[in-house]
């Protein structure tokens, strides 16, 4: 792997975090496969779109429209958002736009300053479910897999996501919609197959923000290489995908005509969002087992959603559905032995969410 990548990773205390950072690594090995709508799109699109001077020129086009695009971003994090300071309590000296903007910006030049780099020669291949037929194309490249930017950003994301969760951990909510917003406008000045690639670096933040994988990381050197909740974690980490994947395709099911606040629940975008947030339930999960604590659902995942959930039109019928599903999910996966290791902070989410609780 390039050394220049992993300038900039945190020190490893003991084995048990390049474990786990390995496993979230090679989440992101994988071929890109997104959804897309029907387009002229052609094998010799994508071998052009995968050189590295078209890949420097992309870069440099978006960095030039990062600072328009970051402060249309704010407008519509604000507006979202902007409402839930009073009804939620939140100080409004903690979220500072300029600084939010500024920490949001940084994060996409990381990205973006990975996505230039050259690697060791890999096929990429992309997957287009178009309404006729599948379409697969794949083209030999230097771009750096999204695995190395997790590994190259891991670091500065962490401290990110220290600052803002430290105080008021609901403040991330604002920093994640912004990153978020800022990138899909960035995406929407390129042509939809390079968008697909650009698209999949901004997910491998957009993930560790929404994540604790860091805190993960750090709760895992306190513990024996083999301690029964790391060994509980090692046996998820690499299945959180394919659980959410179906519990995301269980739930369309049973609610296919849902509408949030950006389509139904069917929509590209929104499928994407959902899967983020399934996994991110799991990691969570993880981090209770790694800390014998209940104290990250109860302190930071808890409250954020309760911020973010309503005005994103997400009702707490659909989050429950989401939580019976990935609990029995859960089940079907993991040996008896480390569901009983998951089971109390399962337990204890599934009551924050009930409906006594949460009323729909």
């Amino acid at each position: 792997m390039n050394k220049d990548i992993l300038r900039d990773a945190p020190p490893l205390p003991q084995a048990s975090i390049p474990s786990l950072a390995n496993i979230w690594a090679k989440k992101y090995i994988q071929n890109l496969q997104p959804d897309a709508s029907h387009q002229d799109l052609g094998s010799n699109d994508l071998d052009e779109i995968l050189t590295s001077e078209r890949r420097s020129a992309t870069a440099a086009k978006l960095l030039q429209s990062l600072r328009f695009a970051s402060a249309q971003a704010w407008v519509k994090t604000e507006d979202l958002l902007i409402g839930q300071l009073q009804s939620h309590g939140i100080t409004s000296d903690l979220v500072d736009p300029w600084q939010i903007a500024a920490d949001s910006r940084f994060l996409l030049e990381k990205a973006l300053s990975v996505y230039t780099e050259n690697s060791s020669h890999r096929l990429v291949e992309i997957e287009l479910n178009l309404p006729e037929n599948n379409i697969k194309l794949s083209s030999p490249t230097q771009l750096p897999n999204t695995g190395q930017l997790s590994v190259a950003i891991a670091n500065n994301v962490g401290n990110i996501r220290r600052k803002y969760t430290s105080i008021d951990p609901r403040v991330i909510g604002f920093v994640s919609m912004q990153f978020h917003y800022s990138g899909q406008m960035l995406l929407n000045s390129l042509p939809p197959m390079e968008q697909m690639v650009v698209n999949s670096y901004l997910k491998v933040i957009d993930d560790h923000l929404y994540m604790p994988l860091q805190r993960c990381y750090e709760a895992a050197a306190n513990l024996e290489y083999d301690d029964i909740a790391l060994e509980a974690v090692r046996q998820l980490l690499p299945l959180t995908s394919k659980i959410a994947r179906q519990v995301s395709q269980r739930t369309l099911i049973m609610h296919s005509d849902y509408q949030c606040h950006s389509g139904l629940l069917s929509c590209p975008q929104v499928r994407v969002s959902s899967l983020r947030d399934i996994e991110m339930f799991q990691v969570y999960l993880c981090l209770c087992v790694l800390e014998h604590s209940v104290n990250a659902i109860q302190q930071e995942l808890f409250p954020l959603c309760v911020m973010l959930y309503p005005p994103l039109k997400v009702s707490w019928e659909l989050v429950r559905t989401l939580l019976r599903l990935l609990n029995q999910e859960m089940y079907s996966h993991l040996t008896p032995t480390y569901v009983n290791v998951f089971e109390p902070y399962l337990i204890s989410l599934t009551e924050m969410f009930s409906e006594d609780v949460l009323s729909s």
